[in-house]
């Protein structure tokens, strides 16, 4: 009786951390002016948000075969997300012609580079 209070209570806490962590998400993605800054906090929250609540329902159910199914999809979206969000930011440097003007631009030379496909 008192493992079952002491699992729904983590599971509870696991669950309702990764929806503040999506809705923080949510909130700084209509704070943030730029694109490269939008995707940053998406991939960041999105990735955090998800684990924490598939880690609540993991808690949640026990441990059998639908638990190592949600560790592999955890797996899985730990190697996708970074490379989408990378993906998402080089397109954005390579179509958007006014980068300059919408945010201070470090290395010039790379986003020439990236522009000209070389």
């Amino acid at each position: 009786m008192l493992l079952e209070g002491l699992r729904f209570v983590l599971s509870a806490a696991l669950s309702l951390a990764g929806l503040f962590v999506l809705i923080s998400g949510v909130v700084g993605l209509f704070r943030f002016k730029y694109a490269l800054s939008r995707i940053h906090a998406a991939a960041l929250f999105d990735t955090l948000g998800i684990v924490l609540m598939l880690l609540g329902v993991m808690v949640a159910t026990g441990f059998e075969v639908a638990t190592l199914k949600m560790l592999i999809v955890i797996c899985i979206l730990w190697m996708t997300s970074p490379v989408s969000s990378h993906l998402i930011g080089r397109m954005e440097i390579t179509i958007n012609d006014e980068l300059e003007k919408d945010m201070a631009v470090l290395d010039k030379r790379t986003v020439r580079h990236e522009k000209e496909g070389d």
